[in-house]
């Protein structure tokens, strides 16, 4: 058997790339029009509950056509409490493979790339689907993903205005203080869910609640706003879907069935099924549905997490590590 090497990129070295936010977008944008013209394969997500903490494992499988050409396995844990050993609430890795025979290519730190590309689905979402002058963004929640739900939609849409919540003080405080920084401008913390939600044009909700209870109203969101809801557990009222002109998903095989997700309940009732569903989101990129068609349309998108998305911006980094001489290469067999 000949020699088989893969490449290995850790944490220091996807910091390194450092991937702008036209990079990440591009990869993002790329893999839903390759979804939509089904020139990808995708399964469900999988969990397992090790019933030691609180958390969970996602197992997230796909593969994805040229010129990407790869097949991959992320397993990203999702731990409430590990913010007390000042550890992110997800860490993960990404395994990718020659889908021609199943040699092994690279691995790696995928926790990044789990925030970066889940906030790009986000933004791109906004991109098809949200108003065109969308000035006032709240979001919810101010875990890893949340960074990159802010960045990448002011990216798009320059906010004048940016609200931002989460349940600890100390942490949506720090959460607004970092933003404010980084985008140079002003991102205010809200000490409660309406005041950040209430009359914007863009909401995300991307909460950590132990269990599900209805902590984002319906009578707060306004006509023709965009709304993202993808926390684990639910925190929208039953009645969300009933106000919405169109419901939006990133995988329908993947938000029909499972344990968890913020529409779950929808799902059980009726409110959100192939009936009622308008599209996925990479039908919208690859031009075969309609996105946004008035502005006064409000629209939810609930995605769960694509493992062609983190396919997409694993081989980004790989190519641009090859590029720049950045990570290691190791010998597998």
């Amino acid at each position: 058997m000949p020699p088989i090497y893969l490449s290995y990129l850790n944490r220091l070295d996807v910091e390194e790339l450092a991937l702008t936010d036209e990079e990440i977008l591009a990869a993002i944008e790329g893999s839903l029009a390759a979804q939509g013209r089904k020139e990808t394969v995708i399964e469900p997500r999988m969990h397992l509950e090790p019933g030691v903490a609180r958390g969970h494992f996602n197992v997230l499988r796909g593969a994805i056509g040229a010129p990407v050409g790869l097949a991959g396995v992320k397993v990203v844990g999702d731990f409430v409490d590990n913010y007390l050993e000042r550890l992110p609430s997800e860490l993960a890795t990404l395994l990718l493979l020659d889908p021609r025979n199943g040699a092994p290519v690279a691995i790696l730190d995928a926790s990044d790339i789990t925030d970066m590309r889940t906030g790009a689905v986000t933004a791109i979402g906004a991109k098809y689907l949200a108003r065109q002058g969308s000035k006032v963004l709240g979001h919810v929640g101010a875990r890893g993903t949340a960074y990159w739900n802010v960045r990448l939609l002011d990216h798009l849409f320059d906010f004048d205005g940016i609200r931002v919540h989460s349940r600890r003080p100390e942490s949506r405080d720090a959460f607004a203080e970092r933003l404010t920084r980084d985008l140079g401008k002003r991102v205010t913390a809200t000490s409660d869910w309406k005041s950040c939600i209430e009359d914007a044009d863009i909401v995300v909700e991307a909460s950590r609640l132990a269990a599900p209870e209805p902590m984002l109203r319906t009578s707060w969101i306004k006509k023709g706003a965009f709304v993202v809801p993808y926390g684990t557990m639910s925190a929208v009222e039953l009645s969300l879907t009933d106000i919405m002109s169109k419901l939006v998903v990133d995988d329908w095989g993947q938000c029909k069935g499972g344990k968890f997700g913020s529409l779950r309940a929808h799902v059980e009732s009726g409110k959100l099924s192939a009936a009622t569903l308008h599209a996925e989101m990479g039908e919208i990129v690859a031009g075969l549905r309609p996105g946004r068609e008035r502005d006064d349309e409000t629209i939810l998108f609930w995605h769960r997490g694509l493992s062609l998305s983190d396919i997409a911006l694993g081989h980004a980094m790989l190519e641009k590590g090859k590029r720049l001489g950045i990570g290691q290469r190791l010998r597998f067999a």
